[in-house]
């Protein structure tokens, strides 16, 4: 419950948004009130879930499509230079905290939700890559993988055959984890205007832009501040549940 019911908004709710009028900035009108620029707060709560719902998807989508083949070429090398070449600059990465990289990024780059997914993508993939390496340096030693390699099986094959079912459980228990990482990378980029406009409708932006109202219509500030929650809260569930099962 608690994750289909952002998840339902944030995909069906712009359906049911037409254009988003302007008027008198923070009074008691329609169901939720306006926003800090006179817009209906339910109108944006309903169009301002896809973007950080989406955003945080397709970063997490893109994280493990680098960070896991990474992550198996290091645990997998038979030469230990290789290993090398592959964890040392993403301990580098890992070493700068992500809300720096956020704010430098704002500084320099454009805005669009292209350099959040790659700003999101290269805070996570470092980490990605630890988790599922130590994960798969226990598999790649076992005696049946050696007699794989004997029998002449190719890499791809050990790699995304053996040692990627091997670490499943621990790939679904991580991606609960990374989801929320990436939304709340989203949302922190939403509060500096890397990714969207600053006056968005984006459940983050949301958040940030109407804490001046917040005691006149509390609705503008707690509304998507609990549907992030909620998504946050819920994916993590999930996938707990999923690896218990």
């Amino acid at each position: 419950m608690l994750l289909a019911v952002p998840l339902v908004i944030a995909v069906v709710g712009p359906w049911f948004v037409g254009e988003v009028e302007r008027g008198r900035a923070f009074v008691d009108r329609g169901v939720l009130g306006t926003d800090f620029v006179g817009r209906d707060v339910l109108e944006l709560v309903l169009g301002g879930g896809r973007s950080v719902v989406g955003i945080a998807l397709v970063a997490t989508g893109v994280s493990y499509a680098v960070g896991v083949p990474l992550a198996l070429v290091a645990a997998m090398a038979r030469r230990r230079w290789l290993d090398e070449v592959v964890m040392r600059p993403l301990d580098v990465v890992l070493a700068v905290p992500s809300l720096l990289v956020l704010i430098l990024v704002a500084g320099i780059a454009p805005r669009g939700y292209g350099t959040v997914v790659v700003v999101v993508a290269v805070v996570t993939v470092p980490d990605l890559v630890r988790v599922v390496r130590a994960a798969a340096l226990e598999v790649a030693s076992r005696p049946a993988l050696e007699a794989m390699r004997l029998q002449g099986e190719t890499r791809r094959r050990l790699a995304f055959g053996y040692v990627v079912p091997a670490v499943a459980p621990t790939l679904v228990a991580d991606l609960g984890v990374r989801i929320t990482t990436s939304l709340y990378l989203v949302a922190s980029a939403g509060f500096l205007g890397v990714g969207v406009a600053p006056d968005a409708a984006d459940w983050a932006v949301m958040v940030d832009r109407n804490q001046a109202g917040l005691f006149l219509i509390p609705s503008a500030v707690v509304v998507p501040a609990l549907l992030i929650i909620a998504w946050s809260v819920g994916v993590n569930l999930v996938f707990d549940r999923a690896v218990r099962r």
